[in-house]
């Protein structure tokens, strides 16, 4: 009896902690990501670019913003599409000077930003919204075809020569569109032009603004034009090695200058609106029994990624490393797909380490339009960074000569 009363007991015992591990697996699973701050830098408000694509000004002007920040200067909205207008405009000129062997599109880069800036000034976003066609956001469809239409006709030169009002017309779209560009404006009580207000308000040296990049088709510590269909003004990248790119970044977060971010967001660990991360999953063997593993092996190639990708919770990342960038840029798997904002730093419940990224989607997930990229996503993804010379650690620098 005495026996049977511990045999009893243990099944119980035993009985209960399988269920408490069930169950305290069940509410890991509820969890999923659960995200401490690290480090935060101040940034102006999320944006949403809607269905345009304009990330890089977003995202180049959301950076600038936070330096404006970060020098003590007030929160100012600035307007993308002045800077959209411009680029497009420049954009036109070369394409057809190019004879048309130019990609002419809605994307750009972090440079085209500070290009404009430096040349024509900016505006803040309410003496400038940019919608002058009917809609209260950013759709830029029918603007984007009207405008490739019209500097392929010119290309296509059916006059034989080209006349003196194509220009003219190109930016008449611009004006109908986006609005006529202001020469001088009232803000806060005060007359400026664009100019004096990219000077006396926003007062940053556009030359302060370097990009940087890691590539090994390039030497390191020398400046390249990247090659990606966006960079029609053939601006160049600093470029170092990748272990220098995550420590400029680091760097640059640690000391409170927000890093510009483009990247390549078509992966599929790139789930920001319903789990808020950005990862690169690998199955995770060192921590599976035998028959676990022989399960995962019997799985198809689909399952497996159905299963890997589901996010559930944080888990092991794959390692990255120069050469698996090299061979995903060279491949077409990296490409420039969009701007965003590194804005601090966190950990989740594992400890594991992330970049806060603002991004400029409007308020379109549970972390208020911000999302938490992993080190291996941002080592493995990232096309290029603009950062603040300053925040380059000085040893690089020097590599540099900067």
């Amino acid at each position: 009896m005495q026996k049977l009363r511990i045999l009893l007991l243990a099944g119980l015992v035993m009985a209960t902690f399988v269920v408490s591990a069930q169950e305290k697996k069940e509410e890991e699973k509820e969890k999923g990501y659960q995200f401490t701050s690290v480090k935060e830098i101040p940034c102006t408000s999320v944006k949403d670019q809607y269905r345009s694509g304009t990330c890089w000004s977003f995202s180049g002007l959301a950076f600038l913003e936070a330096e404006m920040l970060r020098l003590g200067k007030p929160a100012v909205d600035l307007s993308e599409m002045f800077v959209v207008y411009h680029a497009y405009s420049d954009k036109a000129l070369k394409y057809v000077r190019l004879h048309g062997s130019l990609n002419f599109g809605a994307g750009g880069a972090f440079h085209d930003v500070t290009n404009v800036i430096k040349k024509y000034g900016i505006v803040p976003e309410e003496v400038y919204t940019g919608l002058n066609y009917g809609e209260e956001k950013h759709v830029h469809g029918e603007l984007d075809r009207t405008l490739i239409d019209q500097v392929k006709v010119v290309v296509d030169n059916p006059n034989k020569k080209l006349t003196t009002a194509w220009y003219d017309a190109l930016n008449g779209t611009l004006d109908t569109y986006f609005g006529k560009l202001p020469e001088n404006f009232n803000y806060q009580g005060k007359d400026y032009t664009p100019q004096s207000y990219a000077q006396e308000v926003m007062g940053l040296n556009m030359d302060d603004y370097v990009e940087i990049s890691s590539y090994t088709h390039h030497p390191f510590y020398t400046k390249f034009i990247i090659e990606v269909p966006d960079n029609w003004s053939w601006d160049e990248v600093y470029n170092v090695p990748l272990n220098e790119l995550e420590e400029i970044i680091d760097n640059s977060v640690s000391m409170g200058y927000t890093v510009a971010w483009a990247a390549d967001v078509s992966e599929k660990g790139f789930s920001t609106s319903q789990k808020g991360v950005a990862v690169i999953p690998v199955v995770d063997k060192e921590n599976m029994t035998d028959a676990e593993i022989t399960k995962w092996e019997k799985k198809t190639e689909k399952e497996r990624n159905e299963e890997l990708y589901k996010l559930t919770k944080p888990g092991k990342e794959r390692l990255i490393t120069q050469e698996i960038r090299q061979v995903d840029f060279d491949n077409y798997q990296t490409t420039d797909d969009h701007g965003m904002l590194i804005v601090g730093t966190a950990k989740d419940q594992n400890d594991n380490n992330y970049y806060k990224v603002k991004n400029s989607w409007g308020d379109y997930n549970d972390f208020d339009g911000f999302f938490y990229a992993s080190k291996p996503y941002v080592k493995y993804k990232t096309m290029s960074i603009m950062v603040h010379k300053d925040a380059i650690p000085k040893n690089i620098r020097k590599k540099l000569n900067l």
